[in-house]
């Protein structure tokens, strides 16, 4: 329970525009009770957020433990697989403890960034071996923890990799992340527990990790329960091609024989794919969560993300591997990407290029009642600067173009999470020093 608090905001996107003077009261459960504009100046005891006010970031798609690699992983050369090389070896390194101080880093940096939840696309089960700790889930409650810490909500989106691609064995990398069969991993993942700031999802890491005859075990689980079911999903046109090799089919063919796409469902990626799989995913509203960032970084490709929506597919926004981690960023590089590809501009309005990273991200982590400024909603939002090097000089109607095409991460100024000022003038107001707390629970990484 958080205290009633009054914001005056100087200016609020409120999906469709730009209101200057939004007076803005959240509630004991964490919500927002009242909106009304018309206030030109903050009323008596109200905490003045000046700048733009949008609804809390949703990053849809995380692994905590590559936020060690970043830097790292640029020298040289190579490709997504000689880079997956190195991301084992790190993985290999984590403990619960170790895990806990890099996500709350992490986890605190995202806060910093104007992110309010994080789908955290969680894999490393195990000990090094494959032996469970004696908690079988101390890795995903070590995530859960971290959240808190940061002061951020978290969808554990706990992961099923059993193989190392297509009936192959786990490899001694993989071992720690494979429950061995979809029905232990069930078994495992029935006795995660979610909290106020925590939900629990599932996710296919692909298909390639797990086998088709698993499929269904892992989608049914989900749907049980109502939850959101994540996979990675043509990633690599070698996955493409091993999965016609084995079955016949593209991966998103594989994944609706076996009844995984859906509204509740969240494709990662959806970069290599046929004109059949943009219909059958649009045509299912399985979602497309984009990671632009990271996909130019791996040299992926470029998604087609615009004819996924125009088929169906809502588009949500992840920052995946953590080369940076700036929601701003992704949502100006899907536009962006897609000027290159087709020399063109104007695929999305500012507008929704922030409803994909706010709304409609919140919504693929099963939290349809975040992302939006407007009473009933939870109260999470973040205010981006519109006086700094960045932003300064555009008028604050056009505050959503300002935020999307000019701002940076470094311009988020509060981030209040149900209610609850986590950053407060840049300042993280749970984790004091954040770049330190970076520094060293990377640095353990590395012992």
């Amino acid at each position: 329970m958080t205290a009633p608090t009054t914001y005056w905001l100087e200016h609020a996107w409120l999906g469709t525009h730009v209101e200057p003077g939004v007076i803005l009261t959240t509630g004991p459960d964490g919500r927002i009770t009242d909106l009304r504009s018309g206030a030109d100046t903050p009323p008596p005891g109200a905490r003045a957020l000046r700048g733009l006010t949008i609804p809390g970031l949703a990053n849809a798609h995380s692994h905590a433990f590559h936020r060690a690699l970043r830097s790292t992983v640029q020298v040289g050369s190579g490709t997504f697989w000689t880079w997956r090389d190195f991301m084992y070896k790190v993985a290999q390194n984590l403990t619960p403890d170790t895990y806990y101080a890099l996500a709350r880093a992490a986890y605190a940096e995202m806060a910093l960034a104007g992110i309010t939840n994080v789908g955290e696309f969680h894999y490393v089960h195990h000990a090094p071996g494959g032996t469970p700790y004696a908690d079988p889930n101390a890795m995903g409650e070590a995530l859960i923890e971290a959240a808190a810490a940061a002061g951020i909500r978290i969808t554990l989106l706990d992961t099923a990799y059993l193989s190392a691609g297509f009936g192959e064995a786990p490899n001694a990398h993989q071992l720690r992340f494979s429950d061995g069969t979809a029905d232990a991993w069930a078994e495992r993942a029935s006795a995660l527990k979610g909290g106020d700031h925590a939900r629990i999802g599932a996710a296919i890491h692909s298909v390639r990790a797990v086998p088709a005859d698993q499929l269904a075990t892992v989608a049914r689980w989900a749907e049980e329960r109502r939850a959101p079911l994540h996979v990675h999903l043509s990633e690599q046109t070698a996955e493409n091609d091993a999965c016609r090799a084995a079955h016949g089919r593209t991966p998103t063919q594989l994944l609706a024989d076996h009844g995984v796409l859906g509204p509740r469902t969240t494709g990662v990626h959806n970069t290599h794919l046929t004109d059949t799989d943009i219909a059958l995913l649009g045509g299912t509203g399985t979602g497309t969560c984009m990671c632009p960032t990271t996909e130019r970084d791996l040299a992926d490709g470029i998604g087609p993300a615009a004819r996924l929506q125009h088929a169906g597919s809502p588009l949500s926004l992840g920052s995946d591997s953590h080369a940076v981690i700036d929601l701003l960023e992704e949502a100006r590089a899907m536009e962006l990407n897609e000027r290159l590809r087709s020399r063109t501009r104007g695929h999305w309005t500012a507008n929704a290029l922030l409803t994909a990273a706010t709304a409609d991200g919140h919504a693929a982590l099963g939290l349809p009642d975040a992302g939006r400024l407007e009473a009933g909603a939870l109260a999470d939002f973040t205010t981006i600067a519109l006086d700094s090097v960045r932003t300064a000089g555009a008028v604050p109607r056009l505050g959503a173009e300002t935020a999307v095409f000019a701002a940076t991460a470094s311009d988020v100024r509060h981030t209040v999470v149900a209610g609850r000022h986590i950053v407060r003038d840049g300042a993280h107001t749970l984790v004091p020093d954040v770049p330190s707390a970076l520094s060293e629970s990377i640095a353990a990484l590395r012992a």
